[in-house]
């Protein structure tokens, strides 16, 4: 072992021999893994080893369709046996809204490129499963590329593979510090020190001490995980083929052929966390005594599903640890305020995902950005709220429990909430509000009746009509929105100018005024859409989601100068936006200076009744608004005078769903949905707010972008015939048999009385009146694209 390498890998499991192997088949082989005992001696020795290729979202699914075609090759580099069985695999649905689920699923799976899976009837899935109950089982969903695993081997083959490219690997090598130094890192074992540039923390059970060595506190935490191997089943021995992995949702088990028996896998509602301080350091290849009173639920639901293995025995239980963060996926990344400092942590489904994500490191580190967009799993989407053991501990314990438990997209969790709270928020509870969250923050969702309760549901909810009578006030009166949800960064100092010049690709505004601002990465994909403004004293701020602030600090920080100051006004400032035709009206009334003057994206500071504001013309709703900027101190009372000022106007609070309809209606884009790191500017549309006369980041890629053939696909709005349902995401559009794009996001436009969509669809498809249809929830529609903005498409309304 040298004393100085350019990484250091922590932990010696899956993920940290993936990002061993991709560290150096990329082209850096100066590296180094440490593993305190032996190889894969965490988690991975007890995995299960499932492998599957199905996952909602795009960026994972690539991600675990790049594992599955990787491990077969790190076998061959290798020569290390990984044992792989690619037996198919079924999902089975038991009730009716399951079952509508799973095709709706199949569909949003086709959008995004799987298309080796498909629907089956309850008889056709047990003759792919001969042993199993088709007792409540409505239909299935079968996988081709489904199977599973041997661990150990697996974990061998990485690191055997990385060896051979140049990279090193230690066992028996505990880390026990972590020096930051002006240049990296020094890490302190029990075998000497090593100097490096970059530490990866892929500690798995140990993630959390090896974070506190650097001073950081990681939103992880180890539950434990029952299954079971069962003894030679006389059904699978008699079997010409392998049984399939099969996974019974409302069943809570996971299934898959052991030799000539099966695995039975429970996600246990009764969860059970484990050294959530981490693992103790001797703690290694044990497992703990099974706990039958805690899953008896789930294990008679086996049972039952799987009556062939009533009658044998059980040859083996694991009882083990696995680490989770608090929504399940992985943390990647480079961790906020520490430089050099790699996350690769709580990697539940290692040897479905740890190819992905070591992928997704070595590029991050040593291009600067990876070739996916890693939002999903990136260590950034949480911030130091998370940093709390209360709500790692709700959170994580929530997602096991729910595992298998289907989430509606209307329904809201209760796990670490309520937290951060705008100073209103009682008296807006008291006035109805329904709630939501966005990072830390309640946001409102609607305004309700006493008493109301919203219906889970993948359809219209029964809170529809609420939110359309919001969007009326919104459109014909004046609404009041609380937009403590924004993101707020103040910049300022002598070349703040300059260095916001550089950042964002668009033109800056002019002193008192606000500008639309796309950020690019150096590949040309977006970073942001931001609103920039410009307060004319020699400050700006910068305006964004609320859910990425620490994402953007981050980047900001990575690309500073001297002589600039960033600061997240996040825990000071929150607010109202008043909006509709009669939102100046009643501005008007408090503002003790004329606010007739401020225009269409003007932005200046007034006296609004006793507190000092800084307003901003401008609204997503695409109707007149302000935006009222206030200290957090201040919210109460300016949601008071501005209630009481309107009261002759019919003043209504409104939430984010009416401002979501209408921004709908006003083909206004939003980030994680028409705005992501995977699409660029003129797919997007963002390109006409670009100034190309200057230098900025990305500029090269977008240049290349535009004056190429452009992009294959592009944005559009889609009027679609629903009858109980709308888009809402990765459903794909059908052109006769041709899949030709598919729904960044969806609703309905309550106003237009249109349900809508935006779309991604190929160029040859984008102009207005192209026929084409959409699957809404498993059932293909007919659909249209349309002119954008089909309400106000002259913006009259907002600029008058």
């Amino acid at each position: 072992m040298k004393s100085q390498y350019r990484v250091v890998v922590i932990g010696g499991g899956v993920v940290g021999a993936s990002v061993l192997y991709h560290l150096a088949k990329f082209g850096w082989s100066d590296v180094v893994m440490l593993e305190r005992r032996r190889l894969a001696s965490g988690s991975s020795w007890h995995a299960a080893g499932g492998v599957h290729a199905l996952n909602a979202d795009p960026n994972m699914a690539s991600l675990q369709a790049y594992t599955i075609d990787l491990l077969s090759e790190i076998e061959k580099e290798s020569g290390q046996n990984i044992g792989m069985h690619m037996t198919g695999g079924l999902t089975l649905a038991g009730t009716p809204e399951r079952w509508e689920w799973l095709q709706a699923n199949y569909r949003i799976f086709q959008s995004i490129g799987i298309e080796d899976c498909e629907l089956l009837s309850p008889e056709e899935a047990q003759r792919r499963c001969p042993i199993m109950s088709t007792d409540g089982v409505l239909g299935a969903m079968w996988a081709d590329r489904e199977g599973y695993i041997d661990t150990t081997g697996t974990v061998q083959a990485y690191a055997t593979a990385a060896r051979k490219r140049g990279a090193e690997y230690y066992e028996e090598t505990k880390v026990e510090e972590l020096i930051q130094t002006a240049d990296g890192w020094k890490v302190v074992t029990d075998k000497g020190t090593i100097t490096c540039e970059h530490v990866v923390n892929a500690a798995g059970l140990w993630a959390k001490q090896v974070g506190r060595m650097a001073g950081i506190e990681l939103p992880v935490s180890p539950l434990k995980h029952h299954y079971l191997i069962t003894d030679t089943v006389p059904e699978v021995a008699q079997a010409d083929f392998e049984m399939p992995m099969t996974v019974d949702l409302e069943g809570f088990t996971y299934m898959r052929q052991d030799q000539k028996g099966v695995l039975v896998g429970i996600y246990e509602i009764d969860h059970e966390h484990w050294a959530m301080d981490g693992a103790p350091w001797n703690y290694g290849e044990e497992l703990f005594q099974e706990q039958l009173d805690r899953i008896e639920n789930e294990l008679t639901l086996g049972f039952e599903r799987y009556p062939s293995i009533q009658n044998v025995g059980i040859k083996t239980w694991v009882n083990g640890a696995f680490t989770f963060s608090p929504d399940g996926n992985p943390l990647v990344g480079p961790v906020p305020g520490k430089r050099g400092y790699w996350s690769a942590c709580a990697v539940m489904a290692g040897f479905l995902q740890g190819g992905g994500v070591g992928k997704t490191l070595a590029e991050w580190m040593i291009h600067g950005e990876p070739e996916a967009d890693a939002w999903p799993m990136d260590v950034a989407r949480y911030g130091d709220f998370a940093q709390n053991k209360r709500y790692i501990r709700e959170t994580t314990g929530q997602f096991y429990s729910r595992r298998f438990v289907m989430t509606y997209p209307n329904e809201q969790l209760p796990a670490g909430r309520p937290l951060k709270m705008a100073p209103a928020h009682d008296a807006m509870t008291e006035a109805g509000c329904k709630w939501g969250v966005s990072w830390d923050l309640e946001v409102p969702l609607y305004f309700a009746p006493k008493g109301f309760e919203e219906t889970p549901t993948l359809k219209r909810s029964n809170a529809h009509d609420i939110v359309a009578e919001e969007c009326k006030v919104i459109r014909e009166g004046v609404g009041l929105l609380d937009i403590s949800g924004f993101s707020r960064f103040e910049v300022s100092g002598p070349n703040a100018e300059v260095w916001l010049d550089k950042v964002m690709a668009s033109k800056l505004p002019a002193p008192g005024r606000a500008k639309l601002a796309p950020m690019l990465g150096e590949d040309g994909r977006l970073k942001g859409d931001l609103t920039v403004l410009n307060w004319g004293d020699d400050t700006w701020w910068i305006m964004g989601s609320y859910y990425l602030r620490a994402w953007h600090m981050r980047w900001f920080d990575d690309h500073m100068i001297d002589g600039v100051n960033i600061r997240d006004l996040g825990e000071e400032y929150c607010g109202f936006a008043v909006v509709g035709p009669k939102s100046q009206a009643v501005v008007e009334k408090l503002a003790e200076q004329d606010i007739s003057g401020l225009g269409f994206m003007g932005c200046d500071e007034f006296d609004i009744g006793l507190v000092r504001a800084r307003v901003a013309r401008m609204s997503v709703t695409g109707e007149k608004g302000y935006e009222i900027n206030c200290r957090y101190g201040d919210h109460i009372a300016l949601r008071r005078m501005l209630l009481e000022a309107g009261a002759d106007e019919g003043i209504r609070e409104c939430g984010f769903n009416a401002m979501l309809s209408t921004r709908l209606e006003k083909s206004f884009g939003i980030w994680s949905a028409e705005f992501t790191q995977a699409y660029t500017p003129g797919m997007t549309g963002m390109d006409r707010w670009i100034d190309w006369d200057k230098d900025f980041v990305g500029k090269d890629a977008a240049l290349a972008e535009r004056d190429g053939n452009g992009p294959a696909q592009v944005q559009v709005t889609l009027e679609i015939d629903a009858l109980d349902a709308d888009a809402s995401g990765y459903e794909p559009i059908w052109s006769g048999e041709d899949r030709v794009g598919f729904v960044t996001s969806g609703g309905y436009g309550h106003y237009t009385g249109k349900s809508l969509a935006m779309a991604l669809v190929e160029r040859d498809k984008a102009e207005p009146g192209t026929e084409l249809t959409v699957h809404v929830v498993g059932v293909e529609r007919p659909a249209c694209v349309i002119a954008t903005s089909p309400y106000d498409p002259n913006g009259k309304a907002m600029r008058g």
